[in-house]
């Protein structure tokens, strides 16, 4: 028992991968241009998270997510997060991902920093999420959709294509 704890009489029940937020508003990350995006900003919204990469079969992804942002980007925010845990398919830096996302499909929506979705080093969003839901992502593009009042999240996995009808179900 730690001296805090004996002084206060309470003990952390905390485990080290403990999601740390209440909500998904509570969250701060830093887009691909490092300005640190406050997600209070979203309430009132669906949020589509999804992790990406840029050497992924799945790759094309993007175009539909960015269909989707185009289409219903009033009812929908959606939010890449570059992730190199599957088969190190992302290796690039924030540069380089901006610039290939915005190259290669023209992609609009909020690209965030590079961040791990599985494993030790798990991002306390992903934490939160798999929190949430009971699932983490099975490979890139892997789909979290977010209630607009925060509460409720839905898994879909990377097979789910971001135009799929069932998604589409939810947003509309």
């Amino acid at each position: 028992m730690g001296l805090v704890a004996f002084l206060t009489g309470k003990l952390s029940t905390s485990k080290p991968n403990t999601p740390v937020a209440n909500s998904i508003y509570d969250f701060k990350i830093k887009g691909l241009d490092g300005k640190e995006i406050d997600f209070a900003q979203y309430k009132g919204k669906k949020l589509l998270i999804v992790n990406t990469a840029s050497k992924c079969g799945k790759t094309p992804q993007y175009a539909g997510l960015e269909k989707l942002h185009e289409q219903f980007g009033n009812k929908v925010d959606v939010l890449g997060f570059p992730a190199n845990n599957f088969l190190w398919q992302e290796p690039g830096t924030s540069e380089e991902i901006a610039a290939f996302c915005e190259r290669n499909y023209g992609v609009q929506f909020q690209m965030f920093e590079k961040v791990s979705v599985k494993g030790s080093d798990q991002h306390p969003l992903y934490q939160w999420l798999e929190a949430k839901t009971g699932k983490k992502p099975d490979w890139n593009f892997a789909k979290y959709l977010v209630s607009e009042d925060g509460t409720e999240v839905t898994f879909f996995n990377s097979s789910v294509q971001p135009l799929d009808k069932q998604l589409l179900s939810i947003i509309q």
